[in-house]
């Protein structure tokens, strides 16, 4: 009979092995690691796979899609061709309003800052900070309809069901505030954008990654005040009670992600009670700080309160704020000379105060900003309907070529990047298709868009799975 010490002795399987193979699988090197329980899920902070420059992000989505060659692109030769036939094939979306006459730009655009980057006379505001910004002049999903650009944007793919940007950055990276939302969605009082709350969704990842709205109009989180026969310690009796209970709940119910999201958000709603009431409230700042947010201004106000809002949510630790604006606002299929300026009038100035108000307090180089659409528009008139007037007329979808810019973070200042055709059809210049956007954020946070997976049915699910992307090294600082 062999003693269980000559066994070991003797075993491949000696005691250094047995070691080894114990520190492997605790740092999770193990070529197939065994599964040993039920996994765990929280908003605690994570250490991500390497250094990142960016620990927040806010992303003002203008959904519909902006139209870049009145905006951010000018077409010298398109305003040639103005009233012409297109000398070319047109992707059409709407075949039955389109055409092929040429509408060239009726804005003038004019150099701005250090960098002389061009810019519409639509954007003031945003001219005054050109030189914080990276504008990316070459954007491409390719799928020309709202619905499949919005989620090959938000989610990677052009299919609905899948994680947003948001809530893969908060399961990678988890929250630096455990009393607020780690990912908050800021919806506009005109209407939720297109395709709804799958804007904030977290797919198949745990419902604790998905995002909390909070409402365009007072209140912004409703029932934070508790009710009176509960306010105090009869309060905090009560939930150190039903904590228990949810806890014994959920000891007896391993592995139910679903249940453990519950009952932390539950959690995070208590907390919330005092620490969301101070976030909201912007009586706190300054006049001039309201001013340089457009809230004196009834056209501009309204956007300007989210994004000040949004600021106030990255200072105190969230790590993810989505904005939107109203169902549409950018499709301006017709009426482009009166809707296009209406909608610039509401989001510019908030949106560059927010870079400027960042900027000052030194959180600009540690959060993304974001502006952009999912799409932008034909270098053709839509909708001429057989009349000589062209006051009424529009530009189809275009998601072949269109604009958008990123500040703070690590992205360069004062940079354009990529380019067009000289008709603003097609990105022909340093392309950066959806998923070279998300390599290249998910590697501004220090994360590996490779090692950032779920698993699911077996499957690692990334964000990132084009073979083909990249980091766009180019437009880091």
């Amino acid at each position: 009979m062999l003693s269980r010490r000559s066994i070991l002795h003797r075993s491949a399987y000696g005691i250094g092995g047995i070691a080894l193979a114990t520190l492997l699988k605790e740092q999770n090197l193990l070529a197939n690691p065994e599964q040993s329980g039920p996994r765990h899920f929280d908003l605690k902070p994570k250490a991500p796979h390497g250094f990142g420059q960016a620990k927040a992000m806010i992303s003002m989505f203008m959904q519909g899609g902006p139209s870049h060659m009145d905006l951010f692109d000018p077409k010298p030769e398109l305003t040639r061709y103005d009233g012409k036939d297109f000398p070319g094939e047109v992707k059409y979306d709407d075949a039955a309003g389109a055409s092929r006459e040429c509408l060239g730009s009726p804005w003038q655009f004019k150099k701005h800052g250090q960098c002389g980057t061009e810019v519409s006379e639509l954007l003031p505001h945003f001219a005054g900070i050109v030189d914080d910004v990276t504008l990316i002049r070459s954007m491409h999903t390719g799928v020309n309809n709202h619905g499949q650009s919005i989620y090959a944007l938000l989610n990677g793919q052009v299919t609905g069901g899948r994680p947003t940007l948001g809530s893969w950055l908060t399961y990678g990276l988890g929250s630096e505030n455990q009393d607020l939302p780690a990912y908050v969605a800021l919806t506009d009082p005109r209407g939720l954008p297109v395709l709804g709350v799958d804007n904030w969704s977290n797919g198949w990842l745990p419902s604790l990654y998905q995002g909390t709205v909070i409402r365009p109009k007072e209140p912004r989180i409703p029932n934070l005040d508790a009710p009176l026969s509960l306010k105090g310690d009869a309060q905090a009796r009560y939930l150190n009670f039903v904590q228990r209970l949810n806890k014994e709940h959920l000891e007896a119910r391993p592995g139910e992600a679903d249940l453990e999201a519950r009952i932390q958000s539950f959690e995070l709603a208590a907390r919330m009670q005092t620490a969301a009431k101070e976030a909201l409230d912007i009586d706190q700042e300054s006049a001039a700080t309201k001013k340089l947010y457009g809230l004196d201004n009834p056209a501009a106000a309204e956007f300007g309160t989210r994004c000040l809002i949004a600021r106030r949510l990255v200072e105190r630790g969230v790590r993810c704020v989505s904005l939107f604006t109203g169902n549409q606002t950018w499709d301006n299929h017709q009426n482009i000379r009166t809707a296009l300026p209406a909608a610039c009038t509401y989001v510019d100035q908030g949106a560059a105060a927010l870079v400027i108000d960042l900027k000052q307090r030194g959180l600009l180089d540690t959060t993304i900003v974001h502006w952009g659409g999912e799409m932008g528009r034909l270098p053709v008139i839509q909708n001429r309907s057989g009349s000589k007037d062209r006051s009424t007329v529009g530009r189809d979808h275009n998601t072949y070529g269109f604009s958008m810019w990123v500040a703070g973070g690590g992205f360069k200042a004062g940079h354009v990047h990529g380019a067009t055709d000289d008709f603003g059809h097609h990105a022909v210049k340093d392309v950066v298709n959806h998923f070279d956007y998300h390599a290249t954020l998910l590697h501004l946070f220090g994360l590996d868009a490779k090692k950032l997976s779920y698993k699911r049915n077996g499957t690692e699910q990334v964000l990132v799975d084009n073979p083909q992307a990249r980091v766009v090294s180019e437009v880091l600082a």
